[in-house]
């Protein structure tokens, strides 16, 4: 998984699946990246499946995020992923926004 920054925002960008293979490893990296304040985000541009088991890592970094007074979202879903969220309802759970430029200017201000 690449990582950039932008300003203080932390952007991680996984690739390919994240399924049940690829889920943990997910997860641990972005919960490394939740520390207080932190402002993380995922952009999922290379990402072009994502599990129940890639949603249940996302939910975890929510709720970890929400207990650190931190920041996560998502960016640059592919059509079918975007789905995914949308039949979830994930919008709920997390910001999505629909590029990582978008996102860090929402927050920026």
């Amino acid at each position: 998984m690449a990582e950039r920054r932008n300003g203080d925002v932390a952007i991680l960008a996984p690739r390919g699946r994240i399924d049940h293979e690829s889920s943990q490893a997910f997860q641990q990296r972005v919960l490394a990246a939740l520390t207080p304040q932190a402002k993380v985000l995922c952009d999922f541009s290379g990402v072009d499946y994502v599990s129940t088991a890639g949603l249940r890592a996302l939910m975890a970094a929510a709720k970890h995020a929400t207990a650190k007074g931190a920041r996560v979202g998502l960016g640059g879903l592919q059509p079918e992923v975007r789905k995914i969220f949308a039949i979830a309802r994930f919008s709920y759970v997390l910001p999505i926004f629909d590029t990582v430029d978008e996102a860090v200017a929402a927050w920026k201000s």
